[in-house]
């Protein structure tokens, strides 16, 4: 069943300049997520908590995040993404302001939660545009995008924060960068189109999440979004800890070293994304080329991970650039995988899905590492389980999501579960 249009479809150089506000609002969204890991040892030291707190700090965000992924999945779906978006960001940048105002580990806590809510829409919002607005063979490249503006949130937050945090210290940060972020909302609503079909009100079944959980290609892609979430989390909330513990260097080189991980992860995504969608182009699978890219990235940065707690000197350093460049391919097609299979009508709420069961896995990781700090006092049990939950994830994008085509909603699905060891390689994509 087909939409309505309401609304003449916009020119692809507008659609260009919605790309570019896309990533620069990821680039903002994760500095703001992850400018509390900068200040960590600052904020521990004056607010007097232990190191399990301020884990649960860190991972406070992702609570409402992770419970709210569902609910702005119907909401991008169900109304326009371009209001449901700018809302979101509002909320977050406010929240990031504020948080330079609070004291105490309460007030902390309850901030990083409405931080987690105003954020939760980003992720749903992106797919529902790129799958609604980009034709798959561009997907590669305007996924990675989002991908790079992801990377480069952290990069900027550890090298311009990390020294903006030791000069002028951690609340003016905080401060001037939620204050800063709301000039993004006049652009957007200026250059982000209204929605231009009507949403689906007459359908030949109805179609909701439960359609999506029977699906075996589902659990494939959540099993791997949260192999992500967990070691993307685990770089972003304690990497910097790590480099000024585990490796003793100042501010400054913490800075330079994280930010030059996420750098490089930023330029190996946009290279990946590009190259994945010439190789569609030349007539490559879109199953084959999507789906090894993520097996070859998840395995790469598993290694890459065990080797750099262990590596010293100029291996330490070469590790750290490997584990961004391999974080970058691991990352860049993980969307446009679910834009594929869910298709213009269901993205919002696959992806909802999808984030959700992947942030259960960004709520542990630096949980789970603030709790083995604290009774081992070593980052190697940590470094370790992150390798094994990345290649766990590799395995899931290959063996367990099926063939990358666009699930016919209005048929009745048959049995799911049974798992090919071989992608199809002559897999059509729409």
């Amino acid at each position: 069943m087909t939409a309505t249009t309401t609304h003449e479809a916009p020119s692809s150089a507008r659609m260009n300049g919605v790309l570019f506000l896309l990533s620069l609002s990821v680039l903002i969204n994760y500095i703001d997520r992850s400018n509390l890991s900068i200040a960590a040892e600052l904020i521990k030291h004056e607010i007097h908590i232990s190191d399990f707190q301020l884990g649960t700090l860190l991972s406070a965000f992702f609570w409402t995040y992770a419970l709210m992924q569902i609910p702005a999945g119907w909401l991008v779906d169900r109304f326009d993404v371009k209001w449901v978006f700018a809302a979101g960001f509002l909320l977050w940048s406010a929240s990031t302001a504020v948080t330079g105002l609070l004291h105490g580990f309460a007030a902390l806590l309850i901030i990083r939660v409405i931080l987690g809510l105003g954020e939760s829409v980003a992720f749903p919002s992106y797919g529902k545009v790129l799958g609604s607005h980009f034709k798959e063979r561009h997907r590669g490249f305007a996924n990675a995008m989002i991908m790079v503006g992801l990377a480069l949130g952290p990069a900027l937050g550890m090298w311009v924060g990390g020294r903006a945090v030791g000069r002028f210290g951690w609340r003016p940060f905080f401060l001037v960068l939620g204050l800063a972020g709301l000039l993004w909302l006049p652009l957007w609503s200026a250059w982000m189109p209204r929605r231009t079909d009507a949403p689906y009100r007459s359908q030949a079944r109805t179609v909701g999440f439960l359609d999506i959980l029977r699906r075996r290609s589902s659990w494939g892609t959540c099993i791997g979004q949260a192999s992500i979430n967990y070691f993307l989390y685990f770089l972003v909330t304690w990497l910097p800890s790590y480099l000024q513990r585990g490796r003793h260097l100042t501010l400054h080189d913490v800075a330079n070293a994280g930010g030059l991980l996420f750098l490089t992860s930023a330029i190996s995504s946009a290279v990946t994304g590009k190259l994945s969608d010439r190789w569609i182009h030349a007539g490559a699978s879109p199953t084959l080329v999507r789906k090894g890219l993520m097996l070859f990235g998840h395995l790469g940065i598993g290694i890459c991970l065990a080797i750099t707690v262990l590596a010293s000197g100029r291996l330490f350093t070469a590790m750290l650039v490997s584990t961004g460049a391999f974080l970058g391919i691991s990352i860049c097609n993980s969307w446009a995988i679910s834009q594929i299979l869910a298709g213009p009508r269901m993205v919002g709420r696959w992806i909802g899905v999808q984030n959700f069961v992947g942030n259960l896995g960004g709520a542990v990781a630096p949980a789970l590492t603030g709790f083995l700090l604290d009774r081992t006092g070593s980052f190697y049990g940590p470094f370790f389980i992150t390798a094994v939950v990345a290649w766990i994830g590799g395995l899931s994008w290959w063996f367990v999501v099926g063939p990358l085509e666009e699930i016919n909603w209005d048929k009745e699905p048959g049995p799911r579960f049974r798992i090919n060891a071989t992608p199809a390689a002559g897999a059509a994509h729409p």
